[in-house]
């Protein structure tokens, strides 16, 4: 039985809307851990710098692959049951932390020491320092390269096909496998993701030129 374009079409859309759901997933996961590692990093006494330092070039050093697989394989050493969304949130999770986490360090470093130091002499804390003065003016310049690496994570979500989970890379290979047409099948595919990082990439792109006029 032949299967028209637009089944598989529909099929693939099916399947989009899970890859959509764990880039969300590991976009704020990351983005709660990358907060806390900004947290450690500047806190004083200054225990942070040196975790988060090995934290992030762990997570970059390693191929995001090999970090699926020792989630997916070594949680149920220590008796945990794994999906295959779980492990790949995890994942995409730790590895969303580490790079936010690197991207926000160096706009709070772009702050001047004087925006500290002024805050400082006005009684504040590290916290109301962070959340009133410093965060506010870093998130101008976070917005832009946030935006992009979002792009980059809608796209790392297909390596979750390789632990079994169902998303728009996994869909494409059941239906070429169904109907033996790889070319329209991953052309598909490939529409599909440009339709969702296009938006996004423009985004980030018009944001970076509204930040360079603002300078």
């Amino acid at each position: 039985m032949s299967i028209s374009v637009i089944d598989i079409l529909w099929f693939l859309l099916a399947a989009a809307r899970w890859t959509l759901l764990l880039s969300v997933i590991a976009f704020i996961g990351g983005g709660i851990g990358s907060l806390l590692l900004l947290l450690l990093r500047y806190a004083r006494p200054n225990f942070g710098v040196r975790f988060m330092n090995l934290y992030v070039e762990v997570l970059q050093g390693t191929p995001l692959l090999l970090q699926l697989f020792l989630v997916f394989f070594g949680l149920p050493l220590l008796g945990i049951d794994v999906s295959p969304i779980l492990a790949a949130g995890v994942a995409l999770t730790l590895y969303a932390s580490a790079f936010l986490g690197e991207i926000w360090r160096g706009c709070v470093d772009a702050i001047g020491r004087g925006q500290w130091e002024a805050s400082a002499s006005l009684g504040m804390k590290f916290v109301p320092q962070m959340r009133y003065v410093i965060l506010p003016q870093a998130l101008k310049i976070a917005i832009p390269p946030t935006v992009g690496f979002l792009v980059q994570l809608v796209k790392s979500t297909a390596l979750a096909s390789i632990v079994g989970f169902n998303e728009l890379i996994k869909a494409g290979q059941i239906v070429t496998n169904a109907t033996f047409q790889p070319v329209v099948v991953y052309g598909l595919v490939a529409l599909i993701y440009f339709c969702m990082c296009f938006p996004l990439t423009y985004c980030a792109r018009l944001l970076e030129r509204k930040l360079s006029r603002a300078r």
